[in-house]
């Protein structure tokens, strides 16, 4: 099967990047090669990490977690092994600054994590956006969390391209259409602090885009479900990594302490 995958995709290049319609110089065509070779399995010399400096950055990294980590909580993950119990499924921003393993301190097992551009949910679709309807399904029906977080974070990107659209300088195939999830966060931003800086707009919008995206939570049958039966309890979060700081709030049927 995976072979077989694999055919299809070097096909797919072939007649993308190297058909009659493209006239490619003969350095792009060899690179090209190079590329079908790769995905074929077949060897173009040896990869020498010593001159790649980013194949040297992973394998140190993973040197570090194996002898400082892994090999020092061996127990750990040997329960870690069996299966995964996490509490939270924690939805946050693709942006490099902001892990949430890293700022929420979450050891491994204890969150189940997706990340995208400015940390959005859309509704309920079974045709569009069906990767993040996956992982909020599997949270819920297979992994039972008592948790979903949306987290917000401080200078995002993607809330700045919402709030700058239309804009047609840049360009996007993908990028644009997927921030108009956010669409009610900025309207509610516009109506009510339209005539404040844009950079506080933007930390306005930040937040309610977590709070639209909480909303959007609730259409999806199974979460909805949950929430009713007091079996998960929604939160928003904020990052604030200018400053430092944190902010959260819930949205949930029992006794919110």
């Amino acid at each position: 099967m995976a072979k077989q995958s694999a055919e299809v995709v070097v096909e797919g290049l072939k007649k993308i990047l190297i058909s009659e319609e493209q006239e490619l110089d003969e350095e792009v065509q060899a690179k090209v090669e190079i590329l079908i070779a790769e995905l074929q399995g077949k060897k173009h010399g040896p990869h020498l990490h010593c001159k790649d400096p980013d194949a040297r950055k992973l394998d140190h990294g993973f040197h570090f977690f194996k002898t400082n980590i892994f090999d020092a909580h061996p127990e750990f993950f040997r329960e870690l092994a069996e299966g995964q119990h996490p509490k939270f499924l924690v939805v946050a921003c693709s942006d490099s600054r902001v892990s949430p393993s890293v700022v929420l301190n979450f050891k491994p097992g204890e969150a189940f994590e997706s990340r995208n551009i400015a940390n959005m949910v859309p509704q309920f679709d079974q045709i569009r956006h069906t990767e993040i309807g996956a992982v909020i399904e599997y949270a819920i029906k297979s992994l039972q969390v008592d948790n979903i977080l949306i987290m917000g974070h401080s200078r995002c990107g993607g809330i700045e391209r919402l709030m700058k659209l239309p804009d047609h300088t840049q360009t996007f195939d993908f990028i644009d259409e997927w921030v108009k999830i956010g669409l009610p966060a900025k309207k509610k931003v516009l109506q009510e602090a339209g005539d404040l800086p844009f950079e506080e707009q933007l930390t306005l919008c930040e937040k309610e885009s977590v709070r639209n995206s909480m909303g959007n939570l609730l259409t999806y049958p199974f979460v909805r479900d949950a929430v009713v039966n007091g079996n998960l309890t929604l939160r928003g979060g904020y990052y604030d990594f200018v400053n430092g700081t944190f902010e959260q709030w819930k949205m949930c049927t029992k006794p919110c302490h």
